[in-house]
């Protein structure tokens, strides 16, 4: 399952990668806006930063359909060819998606919130569909059950899409999501966190550390055993 990282922030990005295996960084507008700065030099500088081992997403702006291919060919041309272009799936969206994976554009179809966009998206190239979970429990749906169903959806039909979850809230929406396969999650780094963190790993941390130093005269780790 590939872990992706959602934010736009170099200091966040630099330490996930040093702790975690990270398999690449999502953006959108908001994300990128909310960093306040120039667009196509913080986006090379994440591009240079997670190399060519990772994948960077990167969303367009536009809403219309010669915009979105306008945009799309910027972001390859001006920040880097291995990017994959997150399009929402709106009708302007679809129509690009289909030319644009055609033209050899990897396609990330975005704000995904019913089966059936996730399986039009496929249709029209996208290599990975990005259903909503929390947005969609927001309005008392089941984001779970989305991506649930978009799996079994390429199943069904042969499609190579891979579902990447996003929308997260909290833990136990990812949790569910990997019970039902998801083929990655995209996540922000205080949710990467607390992944890892539990307090009783903790407390049992703790407790060697303690009974260790008791025994071998508040020494606090093997390379010190033996040099006094």
């Amino acid at each position: 399952m590939k872990i992706l990282l959602d934010t736009a922030n170099i200091n966040e990005i630099k330490r996930c990668i040093d702790y975690y295996e990270i398999d690449g960084v999502t953006t959108n507008p908001s994300i990128i806006a909310k960093e306040g700065k120039a667009f196509i030099p913080h986006m090379k500088s994440i591009a240079k930063l997670i190399d060519d081992k990772r994948t960077l997403f990167v969303q367009v702006v536009a809403t219309d359909y010669e915009g979105i291919i306008e945009d799309a060919k910027k972001i390859l041309n001006e920040i880097d060819s291995n990017i994959s272009v997150k399009i929402p799936v709106t009708k302007e969206g679809l129509k690009a998606m289909k030319s644009l994976s055609k033209n050899g554009f990897n396609i990330a179809a975005t704000a995904i919130v019913t089966s059936q966009q996730g399986l039009m998206a496929a249709k029209c190239g996208a290599k990975y569909l990005i259903p909503y979970v929390n947005r969609v429990d927001n309005i008392l749906g089941d984001g779970t059950n989305l991506v649930s169903e978009m799996m079994q959806m390429m199943i069904n039909y042969n499609y190579n899409s891979e579902v990447i979850a996003a929308s997260f809230k909290n833990i136990q929406q990812i949790h569910n999501c990997t019970l039902n396969g998801v083929h990655g999650v995209t996540i922000s780094a205080d949710l990467l966190d607390s992944l890892v963190h539990h307090s009783l790993t903790d407390t049992s941390v703790e407790q060697f550390t303690n009974d260790w130093m008791n025994a071998y005269d508040n020494q606090t780790s093997i390379r010190d055993e033996g040099s006094n």
